[in-house]
């Protein structure tokens, strides 16, 4: 955003112009219906590029349409305040916040936090998505179903294969981080490791990734892109798929000097992004608020929704 590398996060970050266009980005990409925006890792808002929001759509909702929320709730994997919601939605969609509040009976100022924690359940479980931001005659957000917001996405999403859609959340991540560990995707994606480590050995395979490398500091089960690598290198260490640990018993010399050079290679590769993971931990105003907008301070980060 500011195009530099590695840059500082800012002391007055309400007055920094790279701060200011992140902010604009993420309320002008969805606007746009370029990007999907709301809640999907951990129950933190992020933009997803919508060629793979199907296979985020698979992973949480599988078969399931909006109209299914009747049966999750039966299940009891709604609450009785999502239900609410869900029945205006469904009714008559797309709503502002206080009229979709009003018809909930949730507009006593009492029920903002039932408001606001039952907007982020049905955030995270893909039912409705926050589509734009009015500002007169006042400030308000719009919601709608998600499946009436990107309908050729949803339709995707539900006929793809589980498999499939671990897979391409694997790939996309690793292709953009450069590495990452099986136990750290698993955790991220919220997805038991053993689906995690199928498609990354699927992909390893397919020469899309690199396995078996060991890198002092990182993972056991590390997984490298292999663009990060170079095609020479991916020959010397074993072909496509595997690298052999530096010294392995019966290695020809050359290859054995090329697995150290690679391994040298991703440990200088994984610093300047763990460094930017530790700054974005500690940078002021830690996670943003359910809807995505900056907190004011660190206190008043904490999860919801912010109602206008």
């Amino acid at each position: 955003m500011t195009g530099r590398r590695d840059p500082r996060w800012p002391r007055r970050s309400h007055h920094d112009a790279g701060v200011a266009l992140t902010w604009e980005l993420k309320d002008a990409l969805p606007g746009r219906r370029a990007v999907y925006y709301g809640r999907l890792l951990k129950g933190r808002p992020v933009l997803v590029a919508l060629d793979l929001f199907p296979a985020f759509y698979a992973l949480v909702r599988g078969r399931q349409g909006a109209r299914d929320y009747r049966a999750e709730y039966q299940a009891g994997r709604l609450s009785h305040p999502a239900k609410r919601l869900m029945d205006v939605l469904i009714r008559r969609h797309a709503v502002y916040t206080r009229e979709w509040r009003a018809e909930a009976l949730m507009l006593d100022p009492g029920a903002t936090r039932t408001f606001e924690r039952a907007v982020a359940e049905l955030q995270q479980g893909l039912f409705v998505v926050k589509t734009a931001e009015r500002y007169e005659p006042s400030f308000s957000y719009r919601w709608d179903l998600v499946e009436a917001w990107l309908p050729d996405a949803v339709r995707e999403g539900r006929r793809l294969p589980r498999a499939e859609a671990v897979r391409r959340l694997v790939e996309r991540h690793v292709g953009g981080a450069g590495w990452a560990s099986v136990r750290g995707m698993a955790r991220l994606f919220a997805l038991p490791a053993d689906e995690v480590r199928a498609a990354v050995a699927a992909l390893a395979r397919a020469g899309t990734l690199v396995t078996g490398i060991a890198v002092p500091g990182l993972p056991g089960d590390l997984v490298i892109a292999s663009p990060l690598l170079g095609a020479t290198a991916r020959r010397r260490v074993g072909g496509p798929g595997s690298a052999a640990l530096p010294g392995a018993a019966g290695r020809r010399p050359d290859a054995t000097a090329s697995a150290r050079r690679t391994s040298a290679a991703v440990a200088v590769a994984a610093r300047p992004r763990a460094a930017a993971a530790s700054a974005s931990r500690g940078g002021p105003g830690g996670s943003a608020g359910g809807d995505g907008s900056p907190p004011r301070s660190r206190a008043a980060a904490r999860p919801g929704v912010p109602t206008p």
